[in-house]
Formats: structure tokens, sequence, C-alpha cells
């Protein structure tokens, strides 16, 4: 059996939590956004850089979760996984519509403040670790597949905005994307 706070413990509770919120659990929705918010949190606040963005965010994500848990398979990834590519896509989304906004000169309308509860001293150490592990892992793919890989999910790139960044075909970035996530994959396999 796997350890309690381990990453395999970790994803069969939260897969539970998504089959769950299928069935219209609520408290298994409240389950899995007391454990997953934090993470969720950090991959909008990285894209965003803006904590009432980064905040209304979350509430996106775990308003899809809620709606689209029964279109979730396991069989297609993790739920962890699923969680954080809906962060991401959350993110992304509300980064270009902000930017369109801005460019339309429309000012952008004050976002109600949302009270978070800080994270406890046990999930800023899982976080932590995972973060570490992520890190040594990224750290072993080779330097032009890592650079599309953190354009593409940490600064929010599209492919073509990384292709026209890189001066490099766009076939060649997702190709390297693509390997890129496959060596993380595998390095990551069973530690996060």
């Amino acid at each position: 059996m796997d350890a309690p706070g381990s990453a395999n413990h970790r994803e069969a509770a939260w897969s539970d939590y998504v089959r769950r919120c299928a069935q219209r659990d609520e408290s298994a929705l409240a389950s899995l956004y007391d454990e997953s918010s934090q993470l969720v949190y950090t991959i909008s606040l990285r894209i965003l850089q803006d904590e009432a963005d980064a905040s209304e965010v979350v509430l996106d994500v775990y308003k899809q979760v809620w709606e689209g848990a029964a279109r979730f398979d396991k069989q297609r990834g993790s739920a962890a996984a699923w969680i954080v590519l809906l962060a991401r896509s959350r993110a992304i989304d509300r980064r270009r519509s902000l930017v369109t906004r801005r460019r339309s000169a429309a000012r952008p309308e004050a976002l109600p403040d949302v009270i978070s509860s800080d994270p406890s001293p046990e999930r800023l150490a899982i976080a932590d670790q995972s973060s570490r592990s992520v890190a040594r892992a990224l750290a072993q793919v080779p330097s032009e597949q890592r650079q599309a890989l953190e354009l593409a999910f940490f600064d929010g790139f599209t492919h073509s905005e990384i292709a026209e960044r890189l001066g490099e075909p766009l076939g060649t970035v997702k190709t390297r994307i693509r390997l890129a996530v496959s060596k993380l994959r595998e390095l990551l396999r069973g530690t996060v």
C-alpha cells in the first residue's frame, strides 16, 4: 500500500474524487479542492503574474472539474495531469483575454477578492519536494526541448508563438515539446 502523501496515494485519491464528482458528490469536490487548489493556483499565478486573476482561474478550474468529471478518462492520463492541464489552459485563456482587452483599450473590470487559506506546512513540504523532483528532471531534458517546454507550460506561449520567438519551424517546436514531455514522464514516473 502506498504511503499517505506519496504520488501514487495522491493520484488514487484524486482519481476517486473525480469519479465521485461525476456522481455529483459535493464532498469529493471539496476534498479535491482542498488537496489540489494550491497547485492550480501556483500554475495560474506563474502564467498570469496576478493574484486576483490566478484566484479566478482556480474557481474556473474546479467549476470545469465539476462539469466535466464524467468525461474524465483515467486511461488517457492521471487526475493530477488533467487538473494541471485544466489550470494551464484556463490561465492561458485568461491571459489572452486580458491582452485582447488591453489592446482594445477597454479597462479590465475590478476582480473580486477571493479569500484563500494558507497552505499547511505539510502541503508546502510536498509541493517543495515535487518542485525539486521536476527541476531535477527538467535539468536532464536537452536544452532545446527544455526551452520550448518552458515557454509553453510556464510562460503560456502557443506553439506558433514559440516558433516565432525561437525562429524555428512550427513542426520542430511541436516535436521538441512532445519529446520533452515524454522524457519528463519517463524521468518522473512514480516520483511526482
